[in-house]
């Protein structure tokens, strides 16, 4: 579970979050939802301890974020841009984390041969496409068996059988009892994998629930159609 408690980020003058308050339920899937410059990215980098708040306070299983250090040990996490030594192979970054982390880690083996990796393990990062980076990136983030997983535009790049595969493994995952996050602007997608959904705009959270529960409340048949609708009501 996540618990964040009157949040507020600044980058000099620039106020990325406003006083966010947001609960994060254990086993559910929740998608970060809004605008460009909302704060998806900064909020997921802000749990994982990579960015520190201007005030306010994260809990991650009631442990404070940017306190005991300990705690990243049970998250995944796919950015939506990873950043990998290029000269190293796949093989060679999976044994290099599983070295740092003091831990031989879980190769998924239905995930690498549905996504079709086994021959891109021994080539360098380099040379593999953005798609089977991608692929790489999302076997990294299951390689500890997280509680937690967050995802940033997860399926960026991936073509649509690797979609497929990668939206299975979550809905497996969330069966298990894991918490997934999952920031996207691919409405369609969140709606097909969340439970709920929290709407940042302007730094602030404007809704947090159910997806059923905000079609309702917009009368949108999809949540595409109802995030809009939201947008169009808080800018009037």
């Amino acid at each position: 579970m996540i618990e964040i408690t009157k949040l507020t980020k600044r980058f000099g003058a620039h106020e990325v979050l406003r006083g966010v308050d947001l609960r994060i339920e254990r086993g559910r899937v929740t998608g970060i939802v809004g605008p460009n410059g909302a704060g998806k990215t900064t909020l997921v980098k802000m749990v994982l301890g990579l960015s520190h708040p201007t005030s306010g306070e994260i809990r991650v299983d009631g442990t404070t974020v940017n306190g005991d250090e300990r705690y990243r040990a049970r998250i995944g996490y796919m950015p939506q841009i990873a950043r990998f030594p290029e000269n190293l192979t796949a093989s060679e970054l999976f044994a290099m984390l599983r070295d740092l982390r003091g831990d031989s880690g879980d190769l998924d083996e239905e995930m690498l041969n549905r996504f079709q990796l086994e021959p891109h393990l021994g080539k360098p990062l380099r040379v593999l496409s953005g798609g089977t980076r991608q692929k790489v990136n999302a076997c990294l983030a299951l390689l500890f068996r997280p509680a937690l997983l967050l995802l940033d535009e997860p399926t960026s790049g991936l073509d649509p059988l690797s979609s497929a595969t990668l939206k299975d493994k979550i809905h497996a995952l969330r069966a298990d009892g894991v918490t997934v996050v999952v920031a996207s602007h691919i409405m369609s997608e969140l709606e097909e994998l969340c439970d709920d959904v929290a709407f940042l705009l302007d730094g602030a959270v404007r809704y947090v629930g159910p997806v059923a529960q905000l079609r309702a409340m917009t009368r949108q048949a999809n949540l595409e159609r109802a995030i809009a609708a939201l947008m169009i009501r808080e800018v009037a």
